[in-house]
């Protein structure tokens, strides 16, 4: 029997592109809110697969410190190793459950760069996928990437009413990761 691919889509995913272009034209600190808003659903649905396993959960509350600039990026690096870790080891036994926290450590990831921010979008879409019926996919997949774009839309427009503080390397202006790289590869 062949191996399942463990991730479904890529930055070269149709489905993904308006998403991906509306992403290249944000600001860090609108992804990084969109991110930290979004990983609720992913980390909600790995707890529930695996809910003696903290390691997600605790990236997320270390992330959000580090975009506060509470903390600097070994700590954070760590935590969000670890939520990668977490999702090793629940592989063996449920990739669901590893797709979910492999989105979360990516969405934590996000405010190291905004190339990361799309990892939370294919692992999340993976899992949601996986998780129902071939003939409900596509309607899930559209769900999930409206949602995605809905709330991206939101922080663009209401990043000021972030309410908590940024770290300093989040408030300096500086060119979009994931724009470069896909100017770098067009």
């Amino acid at each position: 029997m062949a191996r399942q691919r463990k991730i479904l889509y890529s930055r070269s995913s149709a489905c993904i592109q308006p998403l991906r272009l509306l992403m290249e034209e944000q600001t860090h600190r609108v992804l990084v809110a969109w991110a930290l808003d979004c990983v609720a659903r992913p980390l909600a649905f790995f707890e529930e697969r695996v809910p003696a396993e903290l390691r997600p959960r605790e990236a997320v509350i270390v992330s959000r410190m580090w975009a506060q600039g509470e903390i600097k990026i070994p700590l954070a690096r760590h935590a969000i190793l670890q939520a990668h870790a977490a999702a090793g080891a629940a592989g063996k036994r449920d990739p669901l459950a590893e797709a979910a926290a492999r989105a979360v450590g990516h969405a934590c990831a996000t405010i190291h760069a905004e190339t990361h921010a799309l990892g939370l979008v294919f692992y999340w879409l993976t899992a949601v996928v996986r998780a129902c019926a071939p003939e409900e996919q596509e309607k899930r997949e559209n769900e999930e990437l409206l949602w995605f774009t809905e709330r991206l839309l939101f922080w663009r427009d209401h990043i000021d009413s972030w309410n908590a503080p940024w770290a300093a390397f989040l408030l300096r202006e500086a060119p979009n990761k994931e724009k470069l790289l896909h100017e770098k590869k067009g």
